[in-house]
Order: structure tokens, then C-alpha cells, then sequence
């Protein structure tokens, strides 16, 4: 696999009264809500800074240095967008520079990272300051069906519940190859989050006549950056059979600095047309609570677990919700909140990730839904963002 070094919302990008060989740029962003926006996620072109002719540069805001971060997200070897991130109150208007600079900036701590794991057998995990997951490769699949122990055959998405702001992936599984375990919570959180043969936080299939026809684990993968603003990454799947259609899927899957929730590309190619692409949100033993909208676009679940509880939760642009369904079934692992969406050119986009109490971010389920509801609200209304001289 060919691994790379290196908002959360589409951003609307206009340029204008550029001209070639202009050291220093502004940007003026605009909030249209009357929500203030923390740590929004801005991206631009690398094509509308072609006036910086290449040299380094720095983003400032009132002065201040901004982390910054460059992606090469069509995977030619060369780097197309710029992505910042910003604070900005609701219905402000706010400018940052964008200039060039000889100063050496100090490495910034990334909040964000990914990986394959090899060392756990092929998990694909990620993880930002705030949460983490992870998902199952081919080798997992293949020691069940071998019908040896320790696999896992599930295109479901695990969560890590972490409450500490640094990242923990590589200690976590360094801890459990060292006689420890990450199931048990010393300080840092831990996995106690059951997937089994459910969707997990945020897995697809689809859903025909009372059935969800799924994926097994991801076949290949490919890293396209880790931070230390966006980590990004591509899995693509065996072609698997829906209602008699054959589909395949790749998703591309991102993570935000500062974000609760997972963004999911999905692009479902099939061999007739597909009523829908289903995201799914386990219920687990059902003690839980759920609520969705989908005239807002978004869905949740509160559930106590263990000595705390959790919300999870799906998000999606309202255009793309069909409907959502609160399914509750005795067969195990099966009980599920489905958000059913509409592919659009073979794709869909939504978001999944989850809250936990422990972290002190959310105390309840009123919590928790407010986030989901602020998070469709500037989903719905994205930052406007003009390059100006």
C-alpha cells in the first residue's frame, strides 16, 4: 500500500482580483448562521494561491499563526488544497491572511492520525482529540472463515471511548501486545463498544423488504493523510450481493480536529439500481432512547453502557433522507437505528461518531441531540470563503 504524509463541511469558494506574483492574500470568511462555529474546518485550492508563486506561507488570523495543513486528495503525488481551521461568531465576518513567509514554524501536535495495524491482526483505526474507531481487514475475516479463533467478519465500525485529548492508538495496541488491555479503563477511556455482526457507528448496506444486505471486511486500503488537521483514508471492499444486485463499495472515510463525527463518502457502484444506501447505529441490548429528524437530518441514540452511557449518532444532508427506522428485532446484534439515503451518482455522504459522558462533553441525551441538530444546521449552511487581494 502506498502510504503518504500529508471542513469538516463543504466550504463555498470563490476567487477573485488575483494576480500573479502578490505575496500576501486575504480571505474573508463569512458565518450566515447565528450559531458562533468553533474550530470550522475552512478549505481552498491550491489553485487560487497561485499568486504566492509557490513559496512557503503562513495563515494568520488577527496575528496569530494557524495550523495549517496541505492534502493531495486525488493521489498524483502533488498536494491541490490548503486546510485551516477557525473560530467565528455567529453572522461575523471574519479576514485571515494567507502570506508568504521565511520563518521556520515548529512541527504542530497533530490532533489527528490513522493507520492499518498489522500488529492486530489488519484493523484499520483512526482517531482526532476527541474520539476514535476502528474497523476489520481480510485477515480477520479469513481466520473465521477458517473457523479459527480470535477473527472478526464485520464491516461494522467499532468505537474507542477516549477521554483524554491526545491520541492513543499506538499506545493502546501497544499496551494490549504487552499484557495489557484496552478493555479496561485506566485513565485514557477504553473499547467496551459491542459491533458483532451489527452496522456499529455508522456501517451501510442496504435495506430491501425487511432485510440489510451487507459487506465483510475491507480488502485493501490507502492512506492519504494524517493530519495534524484532517486524516483521510479510502477502503474498498469485495463485491457482495444486495436483493440479487452486485455492488461495490469503496468509502472514503475523513476525520476533523475537534469533531464527534466520522465523515463517510461511499461510492456503491451496482449491477442494477439500488433503492438505497442504509446507514446503520446499533442498539444494543435496546435500554437505550432514539430520536431523529429527517427533515434536519440527523439521528441519535442514548444508551447506558456500562458504568456511563453514550450517544451515537448519524448526520446527513436532508436532500439525501429517504426515511429512518428504529428496527428491533430478539435476533442478536440486529436491533439497529437505520438511516436510510439516497445515492446520488453512485455516492452518498453523511457523517457518524458518537459522545461519551465520561469525556464531560455531554452529560444526557438533550446534549447530545443538540450537538447532532448544530452540526445539520452548519452542515445545511456552510462557511462562505472569498481569496481576495
Amino acid at each position: 500500500m502506498k502510504l503518504k504524509s500529508c471542513s469538516l463541511l463543504c466550504i463555498l469558494i470563490s476567487c477573485v482580483s488575483l494576480s500573479y506574483g502578490q505575496q500576501k492574500l486575504q480571505v474573508k470568511i463569512s458565518n450566515k448562521l447565528a450559531a458562533d462555529r468553533r474550530a470550522e474546518s475552512v478549505t481552498i485550492p491550491l489553485t487560487s494561491l497561485r499568486s504566492l508563486a509557490g513559496k512557503p506561507f503562513q495563515v494568520t488570523d488577527n496575528g496569530k499563526v494557524l495550523v495549517q495543513q496541505l492534502i493531495d486528495n486525488n493521489d498524483d503525488g502533488k498536494a491541490d488544497e490548503l486546510l485551516f481551521q477557525v473560530d467565528i461568531r455567529g453572522k461575523e465576518e471574519k479576514t485571515v491572511t494567507i502570506e508568504t513567509t521565511t520563518a521556520q514554524a515548529p512541527p504542530p501536535v497533530s490532533a489527528t492520525f490513522s493507520r492499518l495495524v498489522p500488529e492486530r491482526i489488519d484493523d484499520y483505526a483512526w482517531e482526532n482529540d476527541l474520539v476514535a474507531f476502528r474497523t476489520y481487514g481480510p485477515k480477520a475475516q479469513q481466520i473465521v472463515d477458517e473457523g479459527k479463533p480470535g477473527g472478526t467478519l464485520s464491516s461494522g465500525m467499532d468505537c474507542w471511548l477516549k477521554r483524554v485529548d491526545y491520541l492513543i492508538i499506538d499506545k493502546w495496541y501497544k499496551k494490549s501486545e504487552t499484557g495489557g488491555s484496552y478493555h479496561k479503563d485506566n485513565g485514557e477511556g477504553l473499547d467496551n463498544y459491542h459491533v458483532g455482526a451489527s452496522r456499529g457507528c455508522g456501517g451501510i448496506g442496504v435495506w430491501v423488504k425487511d432485510s440489510l444486505y451487507v459487506s465483510k471486511n475491507f480488502v485493501s486500503y490507502k492512506t492519504i493523510a494524517t493530519g495534524p488537521i484532517r486524516t483521510v483514508f479510502e477502503l474498498t471492499y469485495a463485491p457482495w450481493t444486495a436483493n440479487g444486485a452486485t455492488v461495490k463499495e469503496k468509502k472514503r472515510i475523513s476525520l476533523d480536529a475537534g469533531s464527534q463525527l466520522t465523515r463517510y463518502e461511499v461510492t456503491l457502484e451496482s449491477s442494477a439500481p439500488l433503492p438505497n444506501c442504509t446507514a446503520g447505529i446499533t442498539l444494543h441490548d435496546k435500554a437505550g432512547v432514539t430520536s431523529g429528524n429527517d427533515s434536519e437530518g440527523w439521528f441519535s441514540y442514548w444508551e447506558p453502557l456500562d458504568d456511563s452511557e453514550l450517544g451515537t449518532g448519524i448526520v446527513a444532508a436532508s436532500k439525501d433522507v429517504i426515511s429512518h427506522l428504529d428496527y428491533r428485532t430478539p435476533k442478536k446484534d440486529l436491533s439497529q437505528l437505520y438511516v436510510m439515503l439516497k445515492p446520488a451518482k453512485n455516492k452518498v455522504v453523511y457523517y457518524a461518531g458518537f459522545g461519551w459522558k465520561k469525556a464531560g462533553r455531554f452529560n444526557n441525551a438533550t446534549d447530545w441531540n443538540k450537538y447532532l441538530k448544530g452540526f445539520a444546521e452548519r452542515l445545511g449552511s456552510p462557511l462562505e470563503v472569498k481569496v481576495v487581494k
